[in-house]
């Protein structure tokens, strides 16, 4: 198995870790609430963008790859979020089995 090698200098950019609360809203829904868990330096790496045209309206859709040192906790169904970027997390592994860093699968939301 090869050991990835990240430079530290690369997991230079500051983002905000947040989880989601579900509160009932009365009438059988729920509304969401975002708060944060941590502060993180990572790597942000764009993957691709696509755009689909259909029912009249045209969906964008951009994937990134976030690098960043291991941490526990760190879930699908979570977001990372850098200056009103939002980037909601769809997949987490450790990319050499090594226990040192995180590679989360994202989709950045309203791209």
């Amino acid at each position: 198995m090869a050991v990835l090698f990240i430079d530290p200098g690369e997991l230079r950019t500051e983002l905000a870790l947040e989880t989601c609360s579900t509160v009932p809203d009365g009438l059988g829904g729920f509304s969401e609430t975002w708060s944060e868990t941590a502060t993180v330096f990572a790597r942000i790496e764009p993957v691709a963008a696509e755009s689909v045209f259909g029912a009249d309206q045209t969906l964008e859709s951009v994937t990134h790859r976030i690098t960043l040192r291991r941490r526990d906790g760190v879930a699908s169904g979570m977001r990372l979020v850098r200056a009103g970027r939002v980037f909601d997390i769809l997949t987490v592994h450790d990319p050499d089995e090594s226990g040192r860093y995180l590679v989360c699968k994202v989709k950045e939301a309203g791209a």
